[in-house]
């Protein structure tokens, strides 16, 4: 589903922000991205959904070598995407409906099937009720959940997360991964980056852990600190490359 080749990142100050990254996931799985702050995991994401580039090396999605998609291409890419941010980058001069319905209407579906779409949505995070509130109105986790609401209206194959608990008490961190189970228990690509580490081991799903733009370790921790062991590790990467 998501394959790296050798991908690297440097933009033109010089810094590189990923080096040689080999990874593949497959269709259906749930993993998780980890590292502390500037290790690569939102360059890592914004690789994925073609916000950027890599400077080398191939991404791959569902066999397709995101290398060869125009920019006429990238919209139609990232219909098969949700995105989930941190900041939940909600317009909140427009209802909690209007925000969700916001891909849908770009997409450009009937008002009757945006309406239905929307509140399945909502019903699905808990916020049915909320549906004419502005966001403004709402909690942090509530905001974070309309977030979520719109990145999956669309029935997205592949949910890109970038530390969606990062502003959230840990009952509601809880909850909101609660909530990612749920979607990949029906066949949705899940990639979550996150520092939360005693919550991602709690999680028992894959784990990759960035360290300077390289992944210095893939696979399944069973408690916290063997997720901090992996990400205090020292990599061989050499300074200023």
């Amino acid at each position: 589903m998501i394959r790296f080749n050798q991908v690297s990142k440097r933009y033109e100050s010089g810094h590189e922000a990923l080096h040689q990254v080999d990874f593949h996931l497959k269709a259906g799985e749930m993993s998780f991205l980890t590292g502390h702050s500037g290790a690569g995991k939102s360059t890592l994401l914004k690789l994925i959904s073609l916000m950027e580039r890599p400077t080398e090396g191939q991404v791959f999605i569902s066999g397709q070598n995101l290398s060869g998609v125009g920019p006429s291409q990238i919209p139609y890419m990232r219909r098969r995407m949700g995105i989930i941010f941190q900041d939940h980058q909600l317009l909140f001069d427009r209802t909690v409906f209007d925000n969700v319905a916001l891909p849908l209407q770009i997409s450009g579906y009937s008002p009757k099937e945006m309406a239905r779409r929307v509140r399945a949505a909502l019903d699905k995070v808990g916020l049915l009720s909320k549906e004419k509130q502005k966001p403004i109105m709402l909690s942090g986790g509530e905001q974070q959940r309309v977030g979520i609401a719109r990145a999956v209206v669309n029935k997205p194959q592949i949910l890109l997360a970038d530390e969606p608990t990062g502003n959230l008490d840990p009952e509601l961190s809880s909850e909101i991964m609660r909530l990612f189970e749920q979607f990949n228990d029906v066949g949705v690509t899940l990639l979550v980056a996150s520092h939360d580490l005693s919550l991602i081991a709690k999680m028992h799903h894959r784990i990759l852990t960035l360290k300077g733009g390289q992944i210095i370790a893939d696979g399944f921790a069973k408690d916290p600190n063997q997720v901090e062991m992996s990400a205090n590790v020292v990599t061989s990467h050499p300074e200023g490359v």
